[in-house]
């Protein structure tokens, strides 16, 4: 597929910069897979009426970590931004050692960070480069340590400043429109209402995602439990999102691009109501790519508990677990708008309409946006 085709223009004013509440009053744009006639403008909490007794939701149980965080260089006071990735172990001196992507005017190993706490001060936390993480495009290997707590864990320190890792796109926005940057609610409202953390969702990877899983954003406990009261069954996966999800594709043809690796898994109980359910209906394209990769496994291959996928999908795709998607608006030239136009008989062309739809009728976009149901 070419790339190019995948290009879209979106105008500035379209991308959202923060979300709607209640969360489930997003707007929500109804189309078919074998019936291009139907294009039905309404809002998430229509759900209970757009679905069928017998469906099944599978949402994205993963929890977004607070990983992105901001420091000064501690000798010269210049600032710095980064994106914690992952734990790599402790190095000689037992200090925490980061995988992060770090912004800042001078990158040397030795170099020492002070880490400010989400009033923007000065914390005790100490961040040192040590070099290059060779595994991870761009990225650096950091010590980490709490001067005031030497056995300071990870989460411990990104819960005390860590900030929710909002793309920079909507950070962008906001600057632009003359907000804060960051909102004190941010940590709270880019997170879905029925995220997990807990030792059975720590894939050896990964223990939690560093971006959202959009789609599920919109949803309350109160939809939730109507959705229920209408015997719409709701199952979740797993899928650790990385962030590699929402980077724009750089190759000319898609079958070029590098695709990028993540964690996850699909409980038994998940399983089990997947074969009872009239239609199976993915909330997010990161349960989609969960779905979809657990279905390619060798038939009468016993399935692993955690599964690191890179699975590419395009139109071309065999759809092997799920009939609808319920999704966000996505980045043109990205993966994401390739896997959406996958479900459609017509592609891409499809794909455009709908958004030259969207556009018209002035959608909000990305993640903090609106949404569109695909049904079968």
């Amino acid at each position: 597929m070419r790339v190019d085709d995948l290009d879209f223009h979106l105008p500035s004013e379209l991308i959202a910069a923060t979300a709607v509440e209640p969360r489930d009053r997003a707007r929500l744009l109804v189309v078919s897979r074998s019936d291009p006639s139907r294009l039905e403008h309404r809002i998430v909490r229509d759900l209970p009426a757009l679905l069928d007794p017998g469906d099944l939701l599978v949402t994205n149980d993963s929890r977004v970590v607070p990983a992105r965080f901001l420091a000064i260089n501690t000798d010269t006071g210049g600032k710095a931004e980064g994106l914690w990735l992952r734990d790599d172990g402790r190095d000689p001196e037992g200090r925490l050692v980061w995988s992060a992507l770090v912004k800042a005017r001078r990158h040397r190993a030795g170099r020492v960070l002070t880490v400010l706490d989400r009033e923007h001060r000065p914390s005790t936390i100490r961040l040192k480069f040590l070099g290059r993480d060779e595994t991870e495009t761009g990225a650096w290997r950091l010590a980490a340590w709490d001067e005031s707590d030497p056995d300071a864990s990870t989460p411990g320190i990104l819960d005390r400043v860590g900030l929710a890792p909002l793309p920079p796109y909507i950070r962008h926005a906001r600057r632009d429109a003359g907000m804060d940057q960051d909102r004190d609610d941010d940590r709270d409202r880019y997170q879905t209402v029925y995220a997990t953390d807990d030792d059975a969702h720590r894939a050896p990877g990964a223990s939690g995602s560093v971006a959202a899983p959009t789609a599920g954003l919109h949803f309350t406990p109160d939809l939730l439990e109507r959705l229920e009261g209408c015997g719409v069954a709701r199952t979740s996966v797993t899928l650790h999102v990385g962030t590699g999800t929402f980077k724009t594709v750089e190759a000319d043809d898609l079958d070029d691009h590098p695709m990028h690796a993540e964690w996850c898994a699909i409980p038994d109980a998940a399983r089990a109501s997947m074969h009872d359910a009239t239609r199976v209906i993915a909330v997010g394209t990161t349960a989609a790519r969960t779905l979809e990769a657990f279905a390619a496994l060798p038939p009468g291959e016993p399935a692993p508990e955690w599964l690191e996928t890179d699975l590419l999908i395009q139109p071309g795709h065999t759809w092997r677990a799920m009939q609808g998607l319920m999704t966000n608006f996505h980045l043109p030239r990205s993966t994401l708008l390739a896997l959406v136009a996958a479900l459609f008989p017509e592609g891409i062309e499809r794909v455009r309409a709908i958004y030259a739809e969207a556009i018209r009728e002035r959608y909000r976009f990305f993640s903090f946006g609106d949404a569109m149901l695909i049904l079968p």
